[in-house]
């Protein structure tokens, strides 16, 4: 039985992992908010989650590190900067960052790099994302991962072949381009599709997610399988043996 702490505790998933945590038979070690305690919270438990906001990102893996515990990162919206302190951070303790916790994702993810590496440079790659019209990053962090997972297929890089935000005359499609739509509206809990688009055929993969608990399941899950890790930096996918 682990002991979980959750940063981001009174967020929407913060609730959901409140019952995930209980459903696994783990202990709620606490949990904390903004402007709250965190390296309290990380000395009593061992392993914490964060589904907080990237401003917070810092200051939760100093405390993760002052308690020499693991953390998992399910916070989005996270840029250069965030993404090189995880990196110094899993020099001391074992840290998994993902764009999504669910086990479907991270299977669908692993789906579309083989699907990327083995149709080849001709198959045109768009990803399409809709959730719920209170989400205020864009594309989402799940539509990222796929997006990496199809880059690493490809063998290119993401951020140099990306492209979103289409509108007006926009010309011809670039080749190689990864291209994300974002769409908000409603209480969508999740919805991807990753179209792979040949000449005169289509294949698309895609995921549905009908309730947020499938993203705390997984992060709990997550959670307890970094305890006892060596310090790294780690995926879902390893979590599943992928």
């Amino acid at each position: 039985m682990a002991r979980i702490g959750i940063i981001g505790s009174e967020g929407r998933m913060g609730q959901a992992l409140r019952d995930a945590i209980a459903a696994a038979g783990h202990q709620l070690a606490g949990g904390v908010d903004r402007g709250e305690d965190v390296a309290r919270l990380a000395d009593g438990s061992d392993v914490l989650v964060d589904f907080s906001a990237p401003p917070a990102l810092e200051g939760n893996l100093h405390a993760a590190i002052g308690a020499g515990i693991p953390i998992l990162i399910g916070t989005t919206g996270l840029e250069a900067a965030h993404h090189a302190a995880i990196e110094n951070a899993a020099r001391a303790v074992p840290v998994l960052q993902t764009g999504n916790t669910s086990l479907g994702v991270t299977l669908l993810a692993h789906l579309v790099q083989e699907a990327a590496a083995r149709l080849g440079p001709d198959w045109d790659i768009e990803i399409v994302e809709m959730h719920h019209r209170m989400k205020v990053d864009a594309p989402s962090g799940t539509a990222i991962l796929l997006g990496e997972a199809a880059a690493r297929g490809r063998g290119i890089d993401l951020a140099s072949h990306t492209t979103s935000g289409r509108h007006g005359h926009t010309g011809a499609r670039a080749a190689g381009a990864i291209g994300f739509a974002a769409l908000r509206g409603g209480t969508v809990a999740g919805e991807h599709s990753v179209i792979l688009a040949g000449d005169q055929e289509r294949i698309t993969l895609s995921h549905s997610a009908e309730n947020r608990m499938i993203f705390a399941h997984g992060a709990v899950k997550g959670a307890a399988w970094l305890i006892g890790k060596p310090p790294a930096r780690y995926s879902m996918a390893e979590v599943l043996g992928l």
